[in-house]
């Protein structure tokens, strides 16, 4: 379930971590006005003892009076999520402070009513005691979300060397995201990034991977792959990705394909794929991975996709899936699902089409937004956030340019664009990735 729209529809039954359509609104208003007063009553003025509001800060939030908080530092032992499920723990919490509003509800209705929160507003969550601050800490309060089909979907793109910036949709605010690390390998090389699980990758060629982690509002090295790429096809869902094709250091276009678990920070080899390819672009549709598109040696176009079973483990040639979406000198088909639909951005005429699983074939169903500039498709990004479909691209003059975001919630009629967001930028989108947790 995704939060925008919905979360006004769905009411939380008992103390189970489940979700049901609401049949009173009593029980709800409740739940709602209790974590209401958790974050106003107690959310900034309680606190854990020997933590401060640094220690609780998911990102470098800039507000509308341009005012920016402080970003973590490295935190010292907290508690194991799971004591905090123990009678021992739930006494704790009441000297951590909150632990009297738990008292009166129960920790498990306490954990639901969590759920239910932006999570924009677990920094302040954290700070009300060590309990909570374990769940946001370690990330539980993402898998618990998970599990119930909760998520909020992010935007994260880079305009800037080493530089990201984020924007929640639901808020409609900017979010500055701490510098990367400096490498040379990000200076001049190809780079791909993904968002997966609460982590956003980003891919050197040089076997260097940086991992940003939301739980730590900071860069770390991340997990090599076992065979390190770039121009490849990627996918998330969950806390999984699954990678596909592209190129190597030395030049080599790929056919081998692997899993990154985030959980674990680890990458597991999958079959390989039947055509080797670069520049080509992935999916996550129909509980399968689909690559499509891209090129192949002597810079030969590949109009068919593949299909990976990842019950079966195996893949299966779709011919012609991407015909009419890609060149040898333009970018990656521009693609994403929403609601297991596929939707692709044909760059070089300015219209959005879906792809018609039954008949194999693309229908046109209208156009970009006008100001969607790009070059051959490089400097647009078309991504899936939550329900709806976003652009992000724009205008570009010899002083500089502007970073729009647009979104239509996809419904077989001609697409009717709304702006978002818009922001100054002196260069176009290097990358993209939306974060759903």
């Amino acid at each position: 379930m995704d939060l925008c729209g919905k979360r006004e529809d769905m009411a939380l039954q008992g103390g189970d971590s489940c979700l049901t359509p609401r049949a009173s609104r009593g029980g709800c208003e409740m739940e709602s006005r209790w974590a209401e007063g958790l974050l106003e009553g107690g959310g900034r003025k309680r606190r854990a003892p020997e933590e401060s509001e640094d220690d609780v800060q998911e990102m470098d939030e800039v507000d509308c009076g341009g005012k920016r908080s402080k970003p973590p530092s490295p935190q010292p032992h907290t508690p194991d999520i799971r004591e905090a499920h123990a009678p021992g723990r739930r006494r704790t919490a009441a000297a951590g402070g909150g632990g009297d509003l738990i008292g009166e509800i129960g920790w498990d209705l306490s954990i639901n009513c969590l759920l239910r929160l932006s999570r924009s507003e677990y920094g302040s969550v954290a700070s009300l005691n060590r309990d909570f601050r374990s769940l946001v800490r370690f990330g539980e309060i993402y898998r618990l979300r998970r599990q119930n089909n909760i998520s909020e979907h992010w935007v994260y793109f880079s305009c800037n060397v080493l530089e990201w910036d984020a924007y929640d949709p639901y808020r409609e605010r900017w979010m500055t995201v701490p510098k990367m690390p400096p490498d040379e390998c990000f200076m001049c090389s190809d780079k791909e990034s993904l968002a997966v699980g609460t982590e956003l990758l980003v891919f050197g060629m040089a076997h260097i991977v940086f991992r940003y982690s939301i739980l730590t509002n900071s860069w770390t090295r991340g997990e090599v792959m076992n065979s390190p790429r770039c121009l490849f096809g990627s996918a998330s869902v969950g806390e999984k990705a699954y990678v596909a094709g592209g190129t190597d250091s030395l030049g080599r276009i790929l056919s081998s394909a692997e899993l990154y678990n985030s959980e674990t920070h680890t990458w597991t080899p999958l079959p390989s794929m039947n055509r080797a390819r670069k520049n080509c672009s992935g999916v996550f549709m129909d509980g399968k991975f689909y690559v499509i598109g891209g090129v192949t040696n002597n810079n030969m176009i590949l109009t068919c996709g593949e299909e990976y079973d990842v019950q079966s483990k195996s893949w299966r040639v779709i011919e012609n899936m991407s015909g009419g979406l890609n060149g040898v000198s333009g970018a990656p088909p521009l693609i994403s699902v929403v609601k297991n639909e596929l939707y692709a951005a044909d760059y070089s005429e300015k219209d959005v089409k879906k792809y018609d699983k039954h008949n194999n074939k693309w229908i046109t169903l209208g156009k970009l937004p006008e100001r969607s500039v790009s070059m051959n498709g490089w400097g647009l990004a078309f991504r899936a956030c939550g329900e709806r479909l976003i652009v992000i691209g724009g205008p570009r003059t010899s002083v500089g340019g502007m970073i729009e975001l647009n979104s239509w919630v996809p419904d077989d009629k001609p697409p009717v664009w709304n702006l978002i967001a818009r922001r100054q930028s002196g260069n176009f989108v290097y990358n993209c990735a939306v974060m759903g947790c």
